[in-house]
């Protein structure tokens, strides 16, 4: 499937970033341009079911297919957030960029492998006040932003992900060289999966005091964070 795709900058380095479930581009309008200010061409993904791509079937492997179908192989540095970070991890060996950055990836790891994704449909009639109360440092333009990508999110996707939630699909080894970005104060990673992870040949870091959208909390934090690998 070919996704829907949004890009800033030009260039011949090519970023490329793939969101989380419930959002689509619109979560990376500072990332995007900072990264197009360090001479990037970023192009980022609506993944199936969600933004202005197509809806159809869900799973994670055809999240990771229409990666394939729609970006070029071999870009500078592919950066995915929780599903984004899943997808991508099945789509990396395919994909071969250069460096692979994984922020939060939903990979059903250690003992938060019990975090169900259908519990997320209860967002998607979510008011300002609902998104304020989970995303307190938020400023008021993600909040906006967050409530039009729920408007255009196909909650199907939330369900599909739920069938197979208890699946372990953390990776034995990075295809290339990797980074695993964790939320310090986020859900899905436990200091022990952190050190198993860099067990596995990831370079691990923490952005302490961001939650689950680390870009959208602290875009400072998140950029320091990704040093040496943007």
């Amino acid at each position: 499937m070919q996704l829907h795709t949004h890009e800033w900058g030009t260039g011949d380095r090519i970023a490329v970033l793939i969101h989380g479930i419930m959002s689509d581009h619109r979560t990376w309008h500072r990332v995007g341009p900072a990264l197009a200010a360090r001479g990037y061409r970023v192009l980022a993904v609506d993944l199936r079911g969600h933004g202005r791509s197509p809806r159809g079937e869900y799973a994670p492997e055809l999240f990771a297919d229409d990666l394939v179908d729609t970006l070029p192989a071999g870009v500078e540095v592919a950066l995915g957030h929780s599903l984004g970070g899943l997808a991508l991890a099945l789509a990396v060996e395919r994909l071969r960029p250069r460096r692979a950055v994984y922020s939060d990836p939903a990979w059903s790891t250690g003992p938060r492998r019990d975090v169900d994704p259908a519990a997320f449909v209860t967002f998607k009639k979510a008011d300002p006040g609902v998104v304020r109360y989970f995303n307190p440092r938020w400023d008021d333009a993600d909040v906006e932003i967050e409530l039009a990508t729920l408007a255009d999110w196909d909650t199907g996707t939330a369900l599909a992900l739920s069938e197979g939630r208890l699946r372990d699909r953390t990776p034995e080894r990075p295809v290339v060289p990797s980074l695993v970005q964790l939320a310090g104060e986020g859900f899905l990673f436990t200091e022990e999966a952190g050190k198993e992870l860099a067990g596995r040949g990831f370079e691990v870091r923490t952005v302490h005091g961001a939650g689950y959208t680390i870009h959208r909390d602290d875009l400072t934090g998140f950029l320091a964070g990704l040093e040496g690998w943007i």
